[in-house]
């Protein structure tokens, strides 16, 4: 999986791609220069189960750690994995 990212300084999306196809992506909206808000993940039906949404959000915690930035996971997927797995939550706002 090759995962790359977009941002405009408002808005920006994780997206993944299996050679040149769009597997998934995670969508976000900044709200100041230090926090950012996760809005949607979306997996193509193709690749749903396959792990696409984890390896998303992986990329974005990863992205928010060495930019020490803090995240609000309005996305229910986003909310999910950071509710299960507590060992993540350091990037999150309220952390």
């Amino acid at each position: 999986m090759d995962i790359k990212q977009k941002d405009d300084g408002k808005h920006g999306v994780f997206e993944g791609y299996d050679d040149e196809k769009l597997a998934g992506e995670m969508v976000y909206t900044w709200a100041g220069d230090q926090l950012f808000i996760i809005d949607h993940t979306d997996v193509a039906d193709s690749y749903r189960g396959q792990g696409i949404g984890r390896q998303l959000l992986d990329a974005v915690i990863d992205f928010a750690r060495k930019k020490q930035l803090k995240i609000i996971p309005l996305c229910p997927y986003a909310k999910s994995v950071f509710d299960k797995h507590p060992e993540l939550r350091d990037v999150l706002r309220d952390a």
